[in-house]
Formats: structure tokens, sequence, C-alpha cells
């Protein structure tokens, strides 16, 4: 859609959502800051997050851990060799640029997975010229996308910023195994930044440098058929779990669990799937058809993962389906990895037997999943509006004195003094009712309560819903009580 990022990013700038980092000189690629109401959107999602997929489960847990990692940890997670882009670079002006990404652009069709002899020959192909140039571009070369850093006063302990959340995960898997009495399975959260060293970041908060990760890492027993117990097929009963194959991309299904799992998909993942769709269509209010899971091929995939799901979201502003998480059947891979470099025995006793633990991980970016709640919920026609989920919106309820005068301002303020102690509420009493409105529609504010002269007289105010802008009376007193019903939905 044609200027759609623009209008998101004017709404984001304008209003507080996010912005450049260091935007008073000039910017810095690849990082971008919350305001006020980014923030605030920011940990509702975070919060409805950890509530579906953590607090719902018995024996998961969130966790937090370091932001760097020594150089061993990384090398046995298999970072160290494998955590690579191709890029390529301008012979001409200078500028390098991340491979797939120039013939994605050109072609329409992914390149992710494709080695740097064969982007070199597409590129050739293509007669594929420098953006910003013209310029030819220099044979292509892998390049590991990890920020290093020299640890110590004399820098002599290598190490990195983290490119994942998830080995802090497998780093204390053993401690928490203990910890929490040996139990499997045991699903561990976490949530916090991770850093990439982006070729060419682009696209807003899509692709960034410093970002934000909430993943969850379920340790379990390949051999344990009935996981996750907590689930089963009648929870899904008419659920068509959207799916778009690796073999026909364009073609989404509808496909049941069962259909699914006749595929050959194991029913835990299956299970999974399945949970991630209701968070996002039912409980979050995606329209069905803006949501797909895409299946990665094996030479797209990361190399430790088994099967390899995208979940992906159609965004308008962004040209299309973009990626926003991922659910990764990691079998055995990191807790292996780390016993053979740490020398540490990472097996488990359960069920009768001792094994090293699989991993299911749900991988989501935080500031992807942000961006698509704008695109998905920012309608620009008559009006601009932003019809967030009423339990996501940074500012729940805007708080108006009709007037400026006859005691209507002093009411307002007690009405929002005491509303504040528990809702996220804006006080506003400049301009006119309606420019009032306008600004609270288009942050998201779901509901606005208005202090005229009749609530001088019966202690009423006018509520007024967001969307069909349709209007109430209240009584004061009884007004948390409205609002936790009307916003407690999730």
């Amino acid at each position: 859609m044609p200027g759609r990022y623009d209008d998101i990013m004017s709404l984001s700038v304008r209003k507080g959502f996010i912005w450049p980092t260091a935007d008073i000189y000039g910017g810095f690629g690849g990082f971008y800051d919350y305001g006020h109401l980014g923030a605030g959107l920011k940990r509702k999602w975070e919060d409805a997050w950890l509530r579906h997929f953590v607090k719902s489960e018995d024996n998961y847990y969130l966790v937090d851990t370091t932001t760097i990692l020594p150089y061993r940890s990384l090398k046995a997670s298999g970072h160290v060799d494998h955590f690579t882009d191709v890029m390529a670079k301008c012979s001409n002006c200078g500028e390098s640029f991340r491979g797939d990404q120039l013939l994605e652009d050109a072609t329409g069709a992914s390149a992710e997975g494709m080695s740097p002899d064969d982007i070199d020959a597409k590129l050739e192909e293509l007669r594929l010229k420098c953006p910003e140039c013209e310029g030819e571009f220099e044979a292509t070369e892998l390049f590991n996308m990890m920020f290093p850093l020299a640890v110590g006063p004399a820098g002599t302990d290598d190490a990195f910023l983290r490119p994942e959340t998830a080995q802090g995960v497998y780093l204390n898997f053993k401690r928490e195994f203990e910890a929490l009495r040996r139990r499997i399975p045991m699903g561990l959260a976490i949530m916090g930044r991770a850093f990439r060293n982006e070729i060419s970041p682009r696209q807003g908060t899509y692709r960034m440098r410093e970002f934000i990760q909430a993943e969850l890492q379920i340790f379990f027993d390949p051999e344990d058929e009935g996981f996750p117990s907590s689930m089963s097929l009648s929870d899904f009963d008419g659920l068509g779990v959207r799916v778009a194959f690796e073999e026909d991309r364009e073609n989404v299904q509808a496909l049941s669990c069962q259909e699914l799992m006749d595929k050959g998909l194991p029913w835990f993942y299956v299970a999974h799937m399945a949970k991630v769709q209701s968070f996002y269509t039912d409980l979050l209010g995606y329209p069905p058809e803006k949501f797909r899971f895409a299946e990665l091929g094996e030479d797209e995939r990361a190399f430790y993962n088994k099967i390899h799901f995208d979940i992906q979201i159609d965004m308008g502003s962004l040209g299309g389906f973009k990626e926003v998480a991922g659910i990764h059947y990691r079998t055995d891979h990191d807790l292996s990895g780390h016993e053979k470099e740490s020398h540490e025995k990472m097996s488990v006793s359960s069920g009768g037997r001792r094994f090293i633990p699989h991993v299911l991980e749900l991988s989501f970016g935080v500031d992807r999943n942000v961006w698509s709640l704008l695109d998905t919920f920012y309608k620009k026609n008559e009006r601009s509006i932003l019809k967030l989920p009423p339990p996501l919106a940074p500012i729940e309820a805007g708080v108006f004195p009709l007037l400026s005068k006859d005691g209507l301002p002093e009411l307002a303020r007690e009405v929002y003094t005491r509303l504040r102690k528990e809702f996220d509420c804006f006080y506003d009493a400049s301009g006119s009712i309606g420019k009032r409105y306008a600004r609270m529609d288009e942050i998201g504010t779901p509901y606005c309560i208005t202090i005229d002269h009749d609530s001088l007289k019966d202690n009423t105010v006018t509520v007024r819903e967001r969307d069909t802008t349709d209007q109430t009376r209240e009584g004061i007193d009884a007004l948390p009580d409205v609002l936790r019903k009307l916003l407690r939905t999730f």
C-alpha cells in the first residue's frame, strides 16, 4: 500500500510510539527508541504474551540473564562459525548490502539460505547494480553478525553481545532443572535485548541491530507422546491452522490439527501452532487472513532446526507477509553442544530413563510485533484511528472537562485522580471536545470520559467508545467497575 509505511512512521514519531535513536544527531542506523506510548504498548504486549504462553502452564517460569556471553559459549552454540549473512559490497561507493535482500527486492522470491557463490551467480544473471550509485558489486562474502567485545581491563577475555536470548536459557538449564525439583517438561521464558550487526538494517523496527525478543524454551522428553498434556485435540475443534507449506508459499491452507499430524508434524508441534494462532487471532484480534505459518525448507532454516515454521503477519507497510515470530524444533542441539564444550553433563533422569532433553522454541520479535499492531490496527480514512485491542492500549481512558469553566475542570480532575491509581489515563482540557476525541482515537485510547454540566447535577459522566463513537451515561462512583469490565478482556 503506497504511503502506508510513511503513515505509520509519522504516527509513531508524532505521537510518541517509536523514533530513531539519537534523533537530534540524525539517527543511528538500525537503532530505535520507544516513546511513552510505544513503551506502554510494548509492555502490555509482553504481559499478554507471558499470560498466554507462560503463566497458563505448569512448571513454566520467567528467567533473566546477561546480555554479554563468553566466547566459548557461543562457539559451542554454533554462532561463532555459522551466524552469518552474505554481504555484497559495492566496488565504487563502498556501501554494503545483504545479498539475499538484493535478490528478494529484485525478484520478489525468497533468497534465504543461498550461498555466496549462488548469490554471486544470480547477481550477475540479473545484472544488478548498487542501489546507491549503480556501481558493480565485489565478490560476496560471509559476514558474522555478532558484536565482539574485549572484556576486562586488559581486554583479554573474548566475548560477544548475545545474538539471541535463548542461549542464556540453555546455559542456565542445569541450575533451573535442579531448582525446580527435576521435572520435565520444563519451560523457561526469557524477555530481553539481543544484538545483531545487521549489514543493511531497514524498514524501521523490522530489522534492527538492537532488538527485544520474547522466547520460550520448552525442554521435554522426545519419547513422551503425550506432551503437552495441558492441551488436547478437542481444545482446538473447529480451528483451521493457517499454513503455507514450503512447496507452495502462496497457497494458505486452513487445516485441522489432525490434518497437520497426518502430514507428519508431531503432536507437540501442532498443539503449539494452534496455541500461537489463538494468541494472534482470538486474543489479540488479528483478522485470520492476516496471519499464517510459513514452512522453511532445509536450505532456509537454521541448521539446528528439525522443523521450522515462521509466524507471519500481512503488513501493508512492509509489502506483504513478514516474519514476526517462529516455532522451532531444535532437538538436543543446544544442550549437547554445551555439554561437549563445557564437559558438564546435560542429561537428566525422567520417566525411568536418562536422556538429553529436546527443545521446542517459541521465539517472538517484540519490536516486530509492536510494529505489526500499528500496521494492522491503524486506519486512516475519514478519521485516523488506531483500533488496538483495549487491554493493549497504552492510554486506556481519556478524561475531559467539556468546558474550562463552571467547576467542570475541578470535577474532571477529581475523576482523573481517582481513576489513574488503577488505569492508564490522560487528562486533556485543551481544544474542542471533538479535537480531543480525535487525538485519543489516533493513539488507540478505547474510552473517553467527559464531564459536563449534568455531571455536576447527577454525578454521572459520558463514556464514549472509540470504534463506534457510541456514548453512555455512567455514575462516577461506578466508573472503576465499568472500566474493569470494558478493559480486562484478556
